[in-house]
């Protein structure tokens, strides 16, 4: 038995670049564990199986899997299968434009591709209901944790807060590009904190001040789960960072468009653009955007077994 796959390099337009998601187009004769065997044996940040619909109110299913486990949501692979759809010529057209809705675990998913480029710009939106909470480990305690000095938090402009829409991240602002970069997770500082209670396993560390010409933020992911040497994508994250940025009092109600970096050139820089509806109300219009390229095709072999019963 035989699967055809791609992988995307996606919120990049240059190969090589950004995070390497890869997809499987015609997953439906795949089992759950064999979905969770191939991702582990890809060992990329996310693979997609994308899957038929499963009632008129969606056009695909996606089931998205870590090397680990299964994700309720990710905004990479979203990307991904969209670029995999668009290439493979699958995608409705809609007004002119590639539109479908994305079935998840956790939510539908809208997405929208600008036709006619080979970078063109891929844009899917979520509304989430987001909990906030500003009852965080002391800044002393949050600078432990990141191997860095109390005074490289970002507090006046900005402060610690936890943030769950899918699933909570504690988010913590830097001064700056250098502290952002040089940060380290400290796994005996966290074990011995009350981070734990907080239930977030992921600190998504940012900072407005960026070395990137367009970007306002730079940020990136670390925690118990993620290796020293880890920069892993943070489209999952987003969603919260957004809600984040729209529960300062000084962003003022309407829409906000951000660019945020994740990474540097030349190594696996990835350029994502977040719009955001604030209005008054629990839930949050998001949209997450960016570019993606296809890197590669291929085909897994493995016995007829390992596909569903």
């Amino acid at each position: 038995m035989g699967q055809s796959f791609y992988t995307v390099d996606v919120f990049t337009d240059r190969l090589f670049s950004g995070a390497q998601i890869a997809v499987f187009p015609e997953a439906e004769s795949l089992s759950e564990q064999s979905m969770q065997v191939i991702a582990e044996e890809l060992n990329l940040s996310e693979t997609v199986f994308i899957l038929p619909s499963r009632s008129n109110a969606e056009d695909f299913y996606l089931r998205i899997f870590s090397p680990r486990e299964e994700l309720h949501f990710a905004g990479h692979p979203v990307l991904a299968a969209a670029k995999v759809l668009h290439h493979l010529d699958k995608l409705p057209n809609r007004e002119g434009l590639g539109e479908c809705i994305f079935g998840m675990t956790s939510r539908p998913v809208s997405v929208r591709v600008k036709p006619n480029a080979d970078t063109q710009l891929i844009q899917f939106a979520v509304e989430v209901a987001p909990i906030i909470e500003r009852f965080v480990p002391e800044d002393t305690e949050l600078a432990a944790l990141l191997s860095l000095p109390p005074q490289a938090l970002d507090v006046k402009a900005y402060s610690p807060r936890l943030v769950a829409c899918d699933q909570p991240y504690l988010i913590v602002p830097v001064r700056h590009q250098e502290l952002l970069n040089t940060a380290r997770f400290d796994g005996a500082a966290w074990s011995q904190s009350s981070a734990p209670s907080t239930l977030a396993q992921e600190i998504l560390l940012f900072t407005p001040k960026t070395g990137h010409a367009q970007a306002n933020f730079a940020a990136r992911l670390m925690g118990p789960l993620i290796g020293q040497s880890e920069d892993p994508p943070i489209g999952s994250a987003l969603p919260a960072f957004a809600a984040y940025l729209a529960d300062h009092r000084d962003l003022p109600a309407g829409t906000h468009t951000f660019c945020i970096v994740r990474g540097q050139a030349p190594k696996r820089e990835s350029v994502i653009l977040v719009e955001l509806d604030k209005k008054v109300g629990k839930t949050l219009q998001v949209r997450l955007g960016g570019a993606a390229v296809l890197a590669s095709q291929g085909e897994l072999y493995f016995p007829s077994q390992a596909t569903a019963a």
